[in-house]
Order: structure tokens, then C-alpha cells, then sequence
């Protein structure tokens, strides 16, 4: 065969590989986005769960409880290989970072949400996607286009719209969660780069972190559980484990600033929990601000695929 000859063959057959690798990683990180969307779902399931059971029980023992489930539930997934994996890391630094950020956030969030409907503070928790796009420009220096950033303003929109600011999101709680809301965006690119850690130990290292920030908490007051919360809060346990597994694994699939807006479909669930749950009739500008969400999540998706 002469030269010429091969190469125009191996131009030829050049582009169907490029646009293989190309449709692999948009089907990669379209499989992140779902699971982040599967994610939201499932923390919202449980923040309704979790709302319900500190009527009565304290904020720390419930997370406590919470976190000992989840353990329970890690130590048939993780093999000893990966914790062993975990003491020979390079980056022990950033692990302790994300850990403490997703400890103290999850306490701070729980604390808060037991003192403020459901949807009000889901709703200043979803800053968070905005902090998360610009860290993940500056830190990781993941290309973020004008149509994603207007998608992420356009979410925000629809949470300020949703939510109808008043006096009461200044209140105490709010701040906290708006501080919390920090703290998550921080773990999640944390989480971004340390994709190559298995998920299931990211999982397990976060539950610990929490364990040890709610142990503390414990030691002010225990109130012995009834039947129906002691598995309740199991089930928390559980299905946190799964959530937080869709979240760090999603974020092993596509970059932070495309999953983070996906994270504004938590309003909606929050919004549909209210009132399944505790009977909060959604006002129409909150169906509003959610459809914007939701066409806000959407368009990212689309975009990604």
C-alpha cells in the first residue's frame, strides 16, 4: 500500500474514533447528571424523614443514629483493600478538608431545618451551585460557557422566585444555612478531585466525620426513640448512604460546574414533601420559580448530551 494511500486511510478513519470518545464522555456525564438528580431526590426524602423524627428528637442524636446506620450499612460495601488505600493517600489534606466541610454543613443544615420550613431553607441551600461553578473554574479549571453560567443564573432566579424573599430569611437559621451552603460547595469540588478515591470510602470518611461532629452533641441529652423513629432514622441512614453515593460518584462521571445545577431540583421536591408531609400548600409563585428550576436542569442536561 503506498504511503498516500495510507495516509488518507488513516484520516479517514480518524473522526469516527475523536467523535466515539467524544459521545463516551457526554454519556458519561449525562449518567453523572441523572445520578445527581436521583441524589436530590433521595435527600429530600430523607430531610422530610429527618424533619418528622426531630419534632421529638434531638438534632444530634438523630444524626448520630444517622450516621451509624450508614456506617453499618459501609462496612458490607467497602473492601479492605480501599481502606487501606485510604492511610496511603497522597492528599490526606483534602480528604480532613471535605470531610469537615460535609460534617459540619450536614449538622448545621439539619439544626436549621428543624427550626424553618423544609423548602425555605432547601432553597438558600441551593447557592450552593453557584459557589460550586465558580470554584470550579478558578480551582479546577473546568471551561464553564456563557450558556452554562446562564443556566445557573437562571436556577437562581427561580429559587429567589420560589422562595419570595422576606424579613425571615435573615433570621438566624438562614444564615446558618447560607454558611452551610459554603461549606457543601467546598466538598464537592473537593470531591471532584479526589474522583479517583472510590465512592464508597468518600461515603464511609463523610459518615465518620459526621459520627464524630454529632458525638459531642449527644452527650447533652438523649431521648430514647419509639419503634417507628428508631426506624426511621435507620432508613435516613440508608438512603443517605445512597444519596451521598450518587453525589460522589456523579461527580467521578462529569465535572462539577455541569452537575451542579441539577442540585436546583431540589426545590422541587422539597416543595412536593411540604406538602405530602406536612401539609404546605405550595403558593403559585413557588410552582413558578420551580418550573424554572426544573427548565433551568434541563437545559444543563441537554446541553451535556
Amino acid at each position: 500500500m503506498s504511503a498516500d494511500r495510507r495516509s488518507s486511510l488513516s484520516v479517514s478513519l480518524a473522526p469516527p474514533a475523536i467523535h466515539g470518545d467524544r459521545a463516551q464522555r457526554h454519556a458519561a456525564e449525562l449518567r453523572g447528571i441523572l445520578l445527581t438528580l436521583a441524589s436530590t431526590l433521595l435527600f429530600a426524602c430523607t430531610n422530610a424523614a429527618a424533619k418528622w423524627v426531630m419534632q421529638e428528637i434531638p438534632v444530634g442524636e438523630m444524626l448520630w443514629l444517622r450516621a451509624v446506620a450508614a456506617l453499618a450499612c459501609l462496612t458490607l460495601l467497602i473492601p479492605r483493600s480501599d481502606i487501606q488505600a485510604l492511610w496511603r493517600t497522597s492528599r490526606p489534606g483534602l480528604h480532613l478538608l471535605r470531610v469537615a466541610c460535609s460534617a459540619t454543613e450536614v449538622f448545621g443544615f439539619y439544626w436549621a431545618v428543624a427550626r424553618t420550613p423544609l423548602a425555605n431553607m432547601t432553597a438558600i441551600y441551593l447557592a450552593a451551585p453557584i459557589y460550586v461553578t465558580a470554584m470550579a473554574a478558578v480551582f479546577l479549571r473546568e471551561p464553564v460557557g456563557l450558556r452554562r453560567w446562564a443556566a445557573v443564573g437562571a436556577g437562581f432566579i427561580g429559587v429567589v422566585l420560589a422562595v419570595r424573599p422576606s424579613g425571615e430569611g435573615m433570621s438566624f437559621p438562614a444564615l446558618v444555612a447560607v454558611g452551610g451552603s459554603v461549606l457543601y460547595a467546598v466538598s464537592l469540588v473537593a470531591t471532584r478531585r479526589l474522583r479517583d478515591a472510590p465512592s464508597a470510602v468518600l461515603v464511609g470518611t463523610q459518615m465518620a466525620g459526621l459520627l464524630v461532629v454529632s458525638t459531642f452533641t449527644v452527650a447533652s441529652g438523649w431521648v430514647m426513640p419509639t419503634s417507628w423513629q428508631f426506624v426511621a432514622m435507620a432508613g435516613i441512614g440508608a438512603a443517605s448512604t445512597v444519596a451521598f453515593w450518587c453525589v460522589n460518584h456523579g461527580l467521578r462521571l462529569a465535572s462539577a460546574s455541569a452537575v451542579a445545577p441539577i442540585n436546583y431540583s431540589s426545590i422541587v421536591w422539597a416543595t412536593a414533601m411540604g406538602y405530602l408531609v406536612f401539609g404546605d400548600v405550595p403558593a403559585l409563585a413557588t410552582l413558578a420559580g420551580a418550573a424554572i428550576i426544573v427548565a433551568s436542569g434541563l437545559a444543563i442536561a441537554l446541553r451535556r448530551s
